[in-house]
């Protein structure tokens, strides 16, 4: 196999993207859409043959070097080893599904051509992040996808709540990019390459006490692009977009960015003690916020960006315990679920007629008894049913931070447990208000395409399935993701231990089914009480960053542009043009354009000049 078609796994999409860019207004509609979907799927197919070259270290290749000056050297350089490998088959698998969906989602668009465009470019920076040989190319493609999911969050601008939450995403993101930024010149200073197996070579060189700071600058970047505390704020108003565009940010690509940084950067970041535990905090305490701000949401598809922003703390918890097999098992396993849950919610939507509130829904199964089948599906592996994908997945991630041993992974695993069961428990809310009792809505629904249906059964099978391709030793599995990724196993507890732990989670999911299926099995609306306004609003992070970060900076910007611009630039500037126009009034006067005038200027000017010469001679 030629190592160089690995190229075409990038390419595919950026050419696609340019030519629905470029002429894609002018094409029939569904040219577009065959063409955006074609890419992605060759990209897939790609991945696919290519499979070998991951094999062992994996393949690098590089098409021709990007900079080369002062001693910086970036190239245009894809590495395929297993944790990439594995990646791109499930973002371009999942995002082949999704564009395809997109098709029967956006057929009656008026803007479909722009919304495939970004599209496809939001799947090229994704792969640009994952297939980067070194930082500088990575960097390229996480700003590409800062930029489109800006464009696609906000692709229905005219409407301004739309706009506003695209730019929300936009600058919120653009904070964590700075702490990456940081420590990308940093490391490049310190190390003098920005080849990411260079410095993962030479990570255990540095000064132990620069690893930290540069750790917890990674981290920084990574809480920004996969909304973590205290970035995290953008996620849920990122459904201002597009249904699909949920999905592919939500399930197969961006959020999922700032996790595999750190995976991809792990032999630097593990010999940080403090930034791992600090990883392991950030990722555990985010799932438990996530997760309860999740219990009070109306919006079918708030709900499932508060649990995407908590199945994200536990690949970040995975990470921090060090873990990078059960990270990246649950990342792809959430991938399925979660794209199949996002899609379904938006055939849900269409069934209700574009209603977004759970509360003004119901009744759904029997409208379309396949979509209820399949978002079960979803739902069962999102709340950690027993032997569903999610489960086995979780558990992993569970498992990890109890064999650890000591105190701090001890706390982090009880918040873990707890957010397993809060999680089951919202899962089950929205199953139960959307699907049972009587339709509430008031809303005529649309009918579906069958795109928006026959695209869900796959990702379902593998969301069902997936953890099974990871099952440690004692579920009879091989744990394949520790020895094709080369991560370290969890360390062995007994067998005893192991079977409580598995006992206990199965628990769990009960603890969180029970309670909401004797109050969400029979329908009655939610009492308005301060403590579900706190979670609705999201802590109100939203209103403390209002209060600690945008008034004051509003403040300094209002003095700036009053004082400074207003005041100081424009009245210097106003005031010299003002001083000019006055005397300039008096030097007009003497252009009157008559010739006695004149005359008489000469004399008094004449006078002058002879007055001047005789006080010179008398002195």
């Amino acid at each position: 196999m030629d190592s160089r078609l690995l190229f075409l796994l990038i390419l595919l999409p950026l050419a696609g993207g340019v030519l629905n860019a470029c002429v894609g207004c002018r094409l029939p509609r569904r040219l577009v859409a065959l063409l955006a979907i074609s890419s992605i799927l060759g990209s897939f197919l790609v991945t696919i043959a290519c499979w070998s070259l991951a094999a062992g270290a994996g393949t690098q290749v590089k098409l021709f070097t990007w900079l080369s000056s002062a001693g910086l050297q970036a190239d245009i350089g894809l590495l395929f080893d297993p944790l990439a490998a594995s990646m791109t088959l499930m973002v371009t698998g999942v995002a082949s599904l999704i564009h395809i969906y997109a098709a029967g989602y956006m057929e009656h668009d008026e803007n479909q051509a722009r919304f495939f465009a970004l599209l496809n470019l939001f799947v090229f920076a994704m792969l640009c992040i994952i297939l980067a040989d070194n930082l500088l190319l990575l960097f390229l493609g996480w700003e590409g996808v800062g930029f489109c999911s800006y464009g696609l969050i906000g692709f229905w601008y005219e409407n301004k709540e739309n706009a506003l939450a695209g730019r929300k995403a936009f600058i919120v993101t653009r904070i964590g990019d700075l702490f990456f930024t940081i420590a990308l010149l940093w490391l490049f200073a310190l190390v003098g390459t920005v080849d990411i197996a260079e410095i993962n070579l030479r990570a255990s060189e540095l000064d132990p006490t620069l690893i930290t700071p540069l750790v917890l600058l990674l981290l920084g970047g990574a809480c920004g692009k996969s909304a973590q505390l205290p970035l995290m704020t953008w996620l849920p108003d990122a459904m201002a977009g597009p249904t699909p565009v949920s999905a592919l940010i939500h399930a197969a690509t961006m959020v999922t960015a700032g996790v595999y940084l750190l995976c991809r950067m792990f032999p630097l970041v593990s010999l940080s003690t403090t930034g791992m535990a600090v990883i392991a905090c950030v990722g555990a305490f985010t799932a438990l916020y996530a997760a309860s701000c999740a219990l009070a949401q109306r919006e079918i598809k708030r709900v499932l960006a508060y649990s995407t922003m908590s199945q994200i703390g536990y690949m970040f918890l995975a990470v921090g315990v060090g873990s990078v097999a059960a990270a990246v098992n649950h990342l792809l396993v959430h991938a399925f679920f979660k794209a199949l849950l996002f899609m379904g919610a938006g055939a849900l939507i269409h069934l209700a007629g574009g209603e977004n509130d759970i509360f003004k829904m119901g009744g759904l199964r029997k409208k379309n008894p396949l979509l209820f089948g399949l978002f079960l599906i979803g739902i069962l592996c999102l709340a950690g049913a027993p032997l569903s994908g999610g489960f086995f997945s979780k558990d992993a991630i569970l498992l990890a931070a109890f064999s650890r041993g000591d105190g701090l992974s001890a706390c982090l695993w009880g918040v873990g447990v707890l957010t397993a069961g809060l999680t089951s428990f919202y899962s089950f809310r929205l199953l139960y208000l959307v699907f049972f009792g009587e339709y509430r809505g008031s809303k005529a629904g649309h009918s579906l395409s069958p795109l928006l249906i026959w695209t869900l059964p796959p990702l379902a099978l593998l969301g069902l399935f997936g953890g099974l391709i990871n099952l440690p030793h004692f579920y009879g599995g091989h744990e394949m993701f520790s020895h094709w990724i080369g991560s370290t196993p969890a360390a062995d507890i007994p067998v005893v231990t192991e079977i409580g732990l598995l006992a206990l989670m199965g628990l769990v999911f009960v603890a969180g089914w029970l309670p909401a299926h004797l109050s969400y099995r029979n329908f009655k609306e939610e009492a308005e009480t301060p403590w579900r306004r706190f979670l609705l609003q999201g802590w109100k992070f939203d209103a403390l960053y209002e209060q600690i970060i945008l008034r004051p900076y509003r403040f300094v910007a209002r003095f700036c542009w009053i004082a400074g611009d207003r005041g100081l630039i424009d009245g210097v500037v106003e005031g010299i043009g003002r001083t000019m126009l006055h005397w300039g009034g008096y030097f007009r006067q003497l252009a009157t354009g008559q010739i006695s005038f004149y005359l008489q200027g000469f004399a008094w000017g004449l006078l002058l000049m002879l007055g001047w010469l005789l006080l010179k001679a008398a002195v």
